[in-house]
């Protein structure tokens, strides 16, 4: 998932602002034993800058994909007063690691972990959405958004990360896997779709912003 140098990488990284201090030792920066890697700065700075600056502050915000909780301390800073962030992973070992640093950074109140897949949940919800951030099992990112947009707010933001995937949305269709396909399914899908105005971004493995219209 990285398609730069790791000197370049860090180079964009140190430019990216400060992480919070509850960031900073965080189970996300040391993540070690993980499968995968973890959100980098840039890429949670990505997702959360537009409801971090003062024309956007989400009252309700839903992240698909918790795995060590950095991305949802990142949206949570920037909620509006008030406001909660629903967060969704199945994982049954990380919650417990999760709940403690989302406690030490003081956002208990603006955090609701929920632990049954997103499908389920995504109904259940109060809405609308204002911010939706999309990080979790690739295969499932159109059926995501199909669950999403129908509860998102005028103007409200979806944001994807993982829409590159290591360059593999470039291989021919026969050599393509099912994650590979459906992240070139849903992407295909939100820019042929007129209620959004998309903008996708080659920042490491590649975000995908969409404003609903």
């Amino acid at each position: 998932m990285q398609f730069i140098s790791p000197d370049l990488d860090a180079y964009c990284e140190a430019r990216s602002g400060e992480e919070p201090w509850y960031l900073k030792d965080s189970p996300p920066r040391r993540a070690r034993g993980y499968t995968c890697p973890p959100c980098s700065a840039a890429i949670c700075k990505a997702a959360s800058w537009p409801c971090s600056v003062s024309l956007f502050g989400p009252r309700i915000a839903i992240g698909i994909g918790t795995y060590t909780g950095y991305s949802a301390l990142c949206l949570a800073e920037g909620l509006a007063h008030g406001g909660m962030l629903h967060t969704i992973d199945i994982d049954p070992y990380l919650p417990e690691m999760v709940h403690r640093y989302i406690e030490k950074a003081g956002m208990l109140d603006r955090i609701t972990m929920h632990h049954r897949p997103a499908l389920e949940v995504i109904p259940e919800l109060p809405s609308p959405f204002e911010l939706a951030f999309i990080d979790a099992d690739k295969q499932n990112y159109p059926a995501y958004l199909e669950a999403v947009l129908p509860r998102m707010a005028k103007g409200g933001i979806i944001v994807a990360d993982n829409v590159l995937w290591s360059g593999k949305v470039l291989a021919p269709p026969q050599e393509r896997d099912e994650q590979t396909a459906a992240l070139i399914r849903f992407a295909d899908m939100v820019n042929a779709d007129p209620r959004f105005d998309p903008v996708m971004i080659p920042l490491r493995d590649g975000v995908l912003m969409a404003r609903v219209k």
